[in-house]
């Protein structure tokens, strides 16, 4: 079939190693960048810029950075929206203190800064581990909420203590403020998705990852053959924080316009990116995009289906939503841990041995 190793021959290294093996793979892979940045952009409006593709692209980003240090480093997290919340408002602190400077550049510092703060909170993980991690990291997240709130600094000196994002332009276009477009909000989203899942990946294939997989599986066997412990844990909290802050500036600049930390950043925020991880499948940087897509559809269609086609009210779909949500994941970490990725991993197996049994 054409789905198999048989013909496709490697001749260097780097065809051996390369992310996907096989060339059906491959053609896969850059049909989807193709239609993602070739035809989406034409056809994409409001509704579903809004609604979906947005939103989807930058929980895909702090999905991803939360699976590099809770499935790859097997460090346990809870303050995903505390961290989202220091990359929101270091780009607007940039944003509003360097006007001049390109929004891009000031949402690729803004991730820096969340790095150096993630590293800062990230320390006790060199003495605590599991439960007591999730909750120093708990606390992060309601000491940098807290911060947000009570420190005038942060949001200018606003009455209503609400930050709002300037409108700055891109190569001409409006990508930030009340009145951009789009397809202009859905490729600054797609453009840092893309950028940064393949540096994941190559992180996660490269001696960094190793280290950091090592540390997770089994932390006092890696520091006796030679993986420093200090290094690989700041490292995966820099890596993980760096992602999760460029999320939240996108959050805020691109895709909500305005903020109050409480709303925008509170621990709710932190459970659903932990929720699309276990959905989407720890370990994986396919899974982290299935996690965020299946918890950004999954509201949208019970809210066209219940809402829309058999007349429910909004407040009882809401609690229909948290009971299917609640219920697969129970399912997924009683019947497959590994999320969605693992079930791709099966479906892909089984293909290559069709019509052989397996």
């Amino acid at each position: 079939m054409f789905y198999r190793e048989a013909g496709d021959f490697k001749t260097t290294y780097s065809d051996d190693s390369q992310t996907f093996p096989l060339q059906l793979d491959r053609m896969g892979y850059y049909a989807v960048l193709a239609v993602a940045f070739l035809v989406v952009p034409f056809v994409i409006d409001d509704y579903w810029a809004t609604s979906v593709m947005v939103p989807f692209l930058i929980y895909a980003i702090a999905t991803l950075g939360l699976n590099i240090l809770t499935g790859y480093a097997g460090q346990v997290s809870l303050g995903t929206g505390g961290f989202m919340a220091v990359g929101a408002y270091a780009t607007y602190k940039l944003t509003t203190s360097f006007p001049d400077i390109s929004i891009l550049i000031h949402i690729v510092l803004a991730g820096f800064i969340t790095a150096l703060v993630g590293m800062l909170f990230g320390l006790p993980s060199l003495r605590i581990k599991g439960f007591y991690l999730a909750v120093a990291t708990l606390a992060a997240q309601f000491f940098l909420v807290w911060l947000f709130n009570k420190v005038p600094w942060f949001y200018n000196y606003s009455a209503s203590g609400q930050i709002t994002m300037p409108e700055r332009t891109v190569l001409g276009q409006l990508v930030t403020g009340p009145s951009v477009s789009a397809p202009a909000k859905y490729l600054v989203c797609l453009v840092f998705a893309v950028a940064l899942a393949w540096l994941a990946r190559n992180l996660t294939r490269g001696m960094l990852g190793r280290q950091w997989m090592a540390i997770r599986d089994m932390d006092i066997a890696a520091e006796i053959i030679g993986v420093n412990p200090l290094k690989a844990k700041l490292t995966a909290f820099g890596v993980s924080s760096f992602l999760i802050g460029i999320a939240g500036a996108l959050f805020f600049a691109v895709y909500l316009g305005a903020a109050e930390v409480g709303e925008a950043f509170g621990i709710n925020k932190s459970f659903l990116v932990l929720f699309m991880v276990i959905i989407g499948g720890l370990g994986s940087i396919f899974g982290s995009f299935a996690g965020a897509a299946f918890l950004v559809l999954l509201p949208v269609f019970l809210k066209n289906v219940l809402v829309g086609g058999m007349g429910w009210p909004t407040d009882l779909a809401a609690h229909v939503e948290l009971m299917i949500v609640g219920a697969l994941i129970v399912f997924f970490l009683i019947v497959e841990p590994h999320g969605l990725a693992q079930l791709w991993r099966l479906t892909k197996e089984k293909l290559r041995l069709w019509p052989f049994p397996h």
